[in-house]
């Protein structure tokens, strides 16, 4: 067969490099890791809140592996989070309280539920591809109630207990080792979507997205393909599920609710899809101003988070990152001529300022 060939095989690793060179980690990636470091040390007061930005930012980056990378709408992504969050509760109830064990739980089922939906959803687009979606959601939290057997049903899965991280790190009510044990996830999470998106098989299926048709004739199985990333971005949110079960020791039937999907597509709206940087912006930027406007003005915080998102989706179409990337690439387009003036030569500055304007419109 075709596939036993070692040549496609090289050939795949040759793609893979520069792919991740292009998606290599930058000044931003530290920037972010400086300010969740900072967090720690000197906001100890907002741990908690913290701690919930960074769940948020899994959940959100699996949401863009979907929308983002691949093009499929969805309005009920949070089935995904909550089958994650009762599978890890239920484990650490009945089976182990090993909190990495009951990760992997999470991810599994999350993933499974995942593979099965995606069958059906995936075999549709536009709208009703987005009802689809909504009804799988719907479904699972109507079982999640009525189930109250076992998730207890609206009083919410309580009872169990998660043992200390490695067997060494125990959850302290002041959430230190809550908050560090989700931002090693989130890393982990991160490096793993940052490997997938810029290899071959992200870069196949971002070409599914823009024309899948083309992709088609070129000999890509386009529904394998699609209900593979729609699989794993299943067991992203699962991880995400999961880890809200562990730190917070309850898993309330919101996590499957309709509130929850709509949130994170929100924090995508905000940040910007099809860019990882956007997830983590968005989620960052949706719960801190949630929880501040929230804090000064309980009833109508919701009506200040609308003006916000309605500011930036007509100012900026493609989310803060958008704003980001254009300020960079201001910045990177004077450089040059400012150091060009500085040697004496401003002729010869506004020549390579030109030059570099080129190169960044070139894709």
């Amino acid at each position: 067969m075709s596939q036993t060939n070692p040549s496609p095989s090289t050939g795949n690793l040759g793609q893979v490099v520069p792919a991740l060179r292009r998606k290599r980690l930058g000044m931003l990636d530290a920037l972010l890791l400086l300010a969740a470091v900072a967090t720690y040390f000197f906001a100890d007061l907002y741990l908690a809140l913290a701690t919930s930005v960074l769940i948020m930012i899994i959940f959100a980056l699996s949401l863009d592996l979907v929308q983002g990378y691949c093009g499929i709408e969805t309005l009920g992504h949070a089935a995904f989070f909550g089958s994650g969050a009762y599978a890890a509760g239920l484990f650490a109830l009945h089976v182990s309280p090993n909190p990495l064990l009951g990760l992997v739980a999470g991810a599994v089922v999350a993933g499974v539920v995942g593979l099965i939906t995606g069958v059906v959803v995936l075999r549709v687009s536009g709208l009703t591809q987005i009802m689809l979606t909504l009804a799988c959601a719907t479904l699972l939290y109507e079982a999640g109630n009525i189930a109250k057997s076992i998730t207890m049903g609206d009083d919410g899965l309580t009872g169990y207990t998660i043992a200390p991280v490695l067997g060494m790190f125990e959850f302290d009510i002041y959430g230190h080792t809550a908050y560090l044990y989700a931002l090693a996830v989130l890393l982990v999470v991160y490096l793993f979507t940052q490997f997938l998106v810029s290899s071959p098989f992200g870069l196949t299926v971002q070409g599914i997205r823009e024309n899948a048709m083309r992709m088609s004739l070129l000999g890509v199985r386009v529904g394998l393909r699609r209900l593979m990333l729609y699989t794993i971005a299943a067991a992203v949110a699962g991880v995400a599920g999961a880890l809200s079960a562990q730190v917070n020791n309850i898993v309330a039937l919101d996590t499957l609710s309709f509130t929850l999907s709509a949130n994170v597509l929100v924090m995508l709206a905000l940040g910007g899809t099809g860019r990882l940087y956007g997830a983590v912006l968005g989620a960052v930027v949706f719960m801190v101003l949630s929880d501040r406007i929230a804090a000064i003005d309980p009833t109508n915080w919701l009506a200040a988070l609308g003006v916000l998102l309605i500011v930036v989706v007509r100012f900026a179409p493609d989310g803060l990152i958008g704003v980001v990337d254009r300020m960079a690439a201001r910045v990177r387009r004077q450089a040059p001529a400012v150091a060009s003036t500085d040697n004496g030569n401003p002729h010869h500055g506004h020549n390579t300022k030109a030059t570099t304007t080129d190169k960044e419109v070139t894709p």
